[in-house]
């Protein structure tokens, strides 16, 4: 893949998950206002698993088979790819709907280890068992269609993954709050479990809308495929066993990625509510803490990520070809450009998301929790960059072949959060849970950056020296967003005495200001153009005018 097909690819998943992930957190804003905190989180303790069973039932498929997909294609196989479709399709339905099953008979064991009883003011140990087994419908179908979307991206094809994935989001929020609203309205707030039961069965909704796209894509473009098939240069005529043997091999790593996030939030979601109740805290209180961490700051922090994932699924195709070739160079260069551009849109996003964490938080779910969620969004979003690095590092793994360094550095991360979120939620309460996680992401980003330069001679001179540039330019953004927020604040220092307007006006002039100001850095300096190159045509028109 060229650098331009790679960022073609890239802008066009990203444009796809930006959308799905603002889809996700307006969805979040209506549900939250609906169920409240206490609702939020029987929501999240119903996804979570559900997200490390998806990670699971898929076993990292759509990456991995658009590694071996793009590998086979590069050779001049088409034959392979073929074949790995269409046993694929059987064997995903098999483990989506064994996944299925496992996780509806576990959510009473799980439900114990998240609410032990019966409480006055929290969540029942009842409505998780509930909550856990409407949302695992959906992984009858989630696994098959991940298969359909990684086989279209080993062509270098993200058209398909990203209208499927916008319909399926679409189709998704729409039962999920037309149900909790109607459920809310009528019956009442005694009947939140319930409402809360829509929203946690409307992800088999929305993935019935987007296997029905994918199968629209497939229709339309199986003429073409079958020609390239036809044109085969190499028979490989690898036998199925070897097939699936060499898929594991790929896949493995990408469950470990596809893990990372759910496995985090699992600590925090065993963990949590027991350490905060110990110190005195009824479990409504934990529990809201646990809704913020792990569901309304998490939501937007993971917006800025969205580029990362985009980037990191084009990525291992890309990489994986370049590297089956021999084409080393075009392989540094496309490392140059994936490291760039995350750190270029990230550090900035991060910087401003932790700046406006009070007057965001409060516009958009309210000014009720603003002192907590303010507080946690604030310490919560340079995290954003952590799960960008680790994305993209962990592809570069994948597509050099180092695939067990990304396990391993994951479970070296993972265990560090194990051991030290119980020790720091005792002595920093909220904020311990994040820095916990701050200490695991560290850990197995410095792993994995160390692997990717002993392995491709890397040299990291160039990122750093950039990486300066980006910082220096993000804390002349902050300095003007704290500027010009300033005025705002006076006379009403405590955010709490704010109204909803007043946090909507701070953080619409704070998010205009700084995203000008950084952008208008970017250009001038010339950074823009070397970062997203001359195909944009704000660059082109600055190029004109010089």
């Amino acid at each position: 893949m060229t650098q331009s097909r790679l960022i073609r690819g890239t802008f066009i998943l990203s444009a796809a998950i930006y959308f799905s992930k603002f889809l996700g957190l307006i969805f979040f804003i209506p549900l939250n206002a609906l169920v409240g905190d206490k609702g939020m989180a029987l929501y999240l303790y119903a996804y979570t698993p559900y997200m490390i069973m998806i990670s699971m039932a898929t076993l990292g498929v759509p990456r991995a088979v658009s590694k071996f997909v793009s590998k086979y294609n590069a050779r001049g196989d088409y034959e392979t790819g073929r074949r790995l479709f269409r046993s694929g399709l059987l064997f995903m339905t098999i483990t989506g709907f064994a996944a299925f099953v496992l996780l509806y008979f576990l959510a009473p064991e799980i439900a114990p280890f998240v609410v032990k009883s019966h409480s006055s003011t929290g969540n029942d140990p009842e409505d998780v068992v509930m909550v856990i087994r409407l949302v695992s419908v959906a992984l009858i179908l989630v696994p098959a269609m991940s298969l359909i979307r990684g086989y279209f991206q080993g062509f270098q094809s993200m058209g398909p993954t990203a209208v499927s994935q916008v319909v399926e989001q679409i189709i998704r929020i729409l039962f999920a709050l037309v149900g909790a609203v109607f459920i809310v309205f009528m019956f009442g707030e005694s009947h939140i479990s319930t409402a809360v039961g829509f929203a946690a069965f409307a992800p088999f909704v929305g993935a019935l809308g987007g296997f029905a796209v994918l199968i629209r894509f497939w229709m339309k473009r199986k003429s073409h495929l079958d020609r390239q098939l036809a044109q085969s240069r190499v028979h490989t005529r690898l036998p199925l066993k070897g097939i699936y043997k060499e898929l594991i091999t790929f896949a493995i790593p990408f469950v470990a990625v596809g893990l990372a996030i759910p496995l985090y939030r699992l600590v925090d979601q065993f963990t949590i509510n027991q350490i905060l109740m110990s110190q005195g805290l009824d479990q409504l209180e934990a529990e809201r803490i646990y809704a913020n961490i792990s569901g309304l700051a998490q939501k937007l922090i993971v917006i800025p990520v969205a580029f990362s994932t985009a980037l990191s699924t084009t990525l291992v195709p890309a990489i994986t070809s370049s590297f089956s070739s021999g084409k080393y160079r075009m392989m540094n260069n496309q490392m140059t450009q994936a490291f760039q551009i995350v750190l270029f849109l990230t550090i900035p996003a991060a910087v401003g998301l932790s700046l406006l964490a009070y007057p965001i938080y409060g516009a958009l779910y309210g000014i009720e929790g603003i002192k907590l969620g303010g507080e946690i969004l604030q310490w919560y979003a340079p995290t954003a960059l952590l799960f960008a690095l680790f994305g993209i590092t962990s592809s570069v793994l994948q597509g050099i072949n180092r695939q067990k360094v990304v396990v391993f550095s994951l479970l070296v991360g993972l265990l560090l959060k194990l051991l030290l979120n119980s020790w720091l939620l005792t002595i920093f309460h909220e904020i311990g849970a994040i820095l916990a996680t701050d200490i695991g992401y560290i850990c197995s980003i410095t792993l994995n950056v160390i692997i990717i330069g002993y392995y491709t001679q890397y040299k990291f001179t160039f990122i750093a020296k950039r990486t300066v540039l980006i910082l220096l330019f993000s804390a002349v953004m902050g300095i003007m967003v704290w500027l010009v927020t300033l005025p705002f604040k006076v006379g009403h220092p405590l955010p709490e005495n704010w109204s909803w307007l007043w946090a909507l006006i701070i953080m619409i002039v704070g998010v205009a200001v700084g995203a000008a100001c950084y952008f208008w850095l970017a250009l001038r300096s010339n950074l823009a153009k070397q970062v997203l190159g001359n195909r944009f045509s704000f660059a082109k028109r600055r190029k004109a005018k010089s």
